[in-house]
């Protein structure tokens, strides 16, 4: 499917790219997701949500390179998504591994929880 997509969207000047999968359902059921965009200068898919996380990333006190990265909190873990600075408390967008449902988060906590697993 990603394939067809992909010719479909490269006849338009776009780029599409996988974005995985959501909402398992007991097995039987899930949904795939593409993400459609103008693509970058260098032909890769332009990500809003990654460009508008490295700009922001420094004043929560986090790394630009934060993006994408994982991190546990109890026994689940996490992969950063984004930053909403409409949501002051709860700015970082993460989603859980494996089922991909989204959560927020306090931009103090996660900064902590990853500075706590960078260490040796």
């Amino acid at each position: 499917m990603l394939e067809a997509c992909q010719k479909v969207a490269a006849n338009h000047g776009l780029v599409a790219e996988s974005a995985g999968w959501r909402g398992m359902d007991t097995g039987f059921a899930f949904e795939l997701v593409f993400r459609v965009s103008v693509p970058a200068s260098d032909g890769t898919a332009f990500n809003l949500e990654q460009d508008r996380f490295e700009f922001l990333a420094e004043h929560y006190g986090l790394q630009p390179s934060d993006f994408g990265r994982e991190f546990r909190t109890g026994s689940e873990r996490f992969q950063i998504t984004g930053i909403d600075p409409k949501r002051p408390r709860y700015p970082i967008s993460a989603e859980r591994i494996p089922d991909r449902r989204g959560f927020k988060f306090a931009a103090e906590q996660v900064a902590m929880i990853l500075h706590a697993q960078s260490k040796p």
